[in-house]
């Protein structure tokens, strides 16, 4: 366990109070950063111009800018996946391999697949819930019963998908391998998932069975998602994949004359654009964790969480809780997990705790309370769009409902008391000293020695 040398100082969280506090009162969420950081600069002793190099550190470490390079191109294949037709083919491919009676665990399915693919919580609701509610009114369905497995499926991919904003967040902020997390993600994630979709194979069926229309599509552009999905599981690094995904979604939608080669150069745009917020949440929320760390508010954070703590399993249950209560204040769980990143970093170390658990754990709770909070975008979307169909919900009425979420909990909670799906983490523990998995230490250490001796 590594010993903490800063003097704890708990005035140093002012900053993310004041974070909180602005944006809870209805500040847009980058500009009650901005003014966290302004407090942070004019707290304590030292010179501005220290305090700067400071935030720059914390902004530019290597995490931060690999986490800021896979957000541009996950946007940019997201709008351009998008605008090919390839989300709208997903969805009617769906739908058309389901049967109507199984509609409601069809959607649940659909909703996980797509969602996996497109990384995409909120695009995923927006694309299903309207197809799926206008069906389910003619079928007799219970509509609440539906916008749960389609915003609890939308959640599955939210949570392990490997362009998810949420666990880009997650791996980076903790250093480690994408594909390492989702294997531990999934295997928590599956009995949930399966267990979710037995429920509602018995209380979704449909009164009565009807036809769904027309849902026409194009094979070919499904392709792109398929083809990220795979190679990203198949180890290929994030950024190769996702300019291979960009170029395949690009050239299906040449090829089929969605787009033209300008409008294509836009969506990438649109794409990277897209992702502005969590950008500068990004940039600003890096720079200040490093200041408050350096002012010892961290510290003062570990050290009252160890009154708690008394061992791995209760300071992975403190990491659980710390993400799981940031997002319910923020309602975003990707702006949750990365505040909660430089002190699950910590608490890994102090408490031996596998980073890669670490990572699984912060996506893990961000998403299961995110899936379950009445003033989630996720049920506050599919209930809006619910209501254009004349469907009279409230998030309050969709909670008792959203079935996958809260299994993803308790199958979490078990996790950490069962290690079920730790088996990574046993077969290549990892190294501290080079702060990466055993399999990789020796190259590692290679490589730091070359820098050396170029140095």
């Amino acid at each position: 366990m590594e010993k903490t040398t800063k003097k704890a100082n708990g005035l140093a969280l002012l900053p993310f109070v004041l974070f909180l506090a602005l944006f809870l009162s209805g500040f847009p969420m980058v500009t009650a950063v901005l003014f966290a950081c302004v407090m942070a600069f004019f707290y304590g002793k030292g010179k501005i111009s220290d305090k700067f190099s400071v935030f720059a550190r914390g902004v530019a470490d290597e995490g931060v800018i690999i986490m800021l390079m896979i957000f541009a191109l996950s946007g940019a294949f997201s709008a351009v996946a998008t605008a090919m037709g390839g989300r709208d083919a997903v969805v009617n491919l769906g739908l058309s391999l389901v049967p109507t009676q199984f509609l409601v665990a069809g959607c649940f399915v659909i909703a996980m697949l797509m969602s996996t693919a497109c990384g995409t919580s909120m695009g995923t609701i927006a694309a299903i819930t309207p197809i799926a509610v206008g069906v389910a009114q003619k079928g007799g369905l219970d509509m609440l019963i539906l916008l749960g497995a389609v915003a609890g499926g939308a959640m599955f991919g939210d949570n392990l998908s490997m362009i998810s904003d949420t666990t880009i967040a997650a791996a980076r902020g903790q250093g480690v391998e994408m594909k390492d997390k989702f294997r531990l993600n999934f295997l928590i994630a599956l009995p949930a998932a399966v267990i979710t979709l037995v429920l509602l194979c018995i209380f979704g069926r449909p009164d009565t069975v009807v036809a769904m229309g027309d849902l026409s599509y194009n094979l070919i552009k499904v392709i792109p998602y398929v083809a990220v999905l795979a190679l990203a599981l198949l180890g290929m690094d994030v950024m190769l994949v996702m300019a291979i995904g960009i170029g395949a979604a690009g050239l299906v939608g040449l090829l089929t004359g969605a787009f033209t080669l300008t409008d294509f150069a836009g969506s990438i745009w649109s794409g990277i654009t897209d992702m502005d917020q969590s950008f500068y949440l990004a940039v600003l929320i890096a720079g200040l964790a490093e200041m408050v760390k350096e002012q010892g508010g961290i510290e003062w954070l570990i050290v009252s969480m160890q009154k708690i703590m008394k061992s791995n399993k209760s300071a992975q249950l403190s990491i659980a809780a710390l993400v799981g209560l940031a997002d319910a204040a923020i309602t975003n769980n990707t702006v949750a997990i990365i505040v909660a990143n430089p002190i699950a970093k910590d608490v890994s170390r102090q408490y031996d705790i596998d980073p890669r658990r670490t990572a699984s754990l912060l996506d893990l709770f961000s998403c299961v309370v995110q899936g379950i909070i009445p003033h989630g975008g996720q049920t506050l979307l599919a209930c809006t769009l619910a209501a254009a169909y004349g469907v009279t919900a409230t998030p309050i009425d969709l909670i008792p409902y959203m079935w996958y979420p809260m299994l993803l909990g308790i199958f979490g909670v078990i996790s950490v008391f069962v290690p079920y799906a730790d088996g990574l983490c046993r077969r290549d523990p990892w190294n501290w000293e080079y702060d990466c998995a055993e399999s990789n230490a020796a190259e590692k250490k290679a490589r730091l020695a070359g820098e050396t001796a170029q140095s």
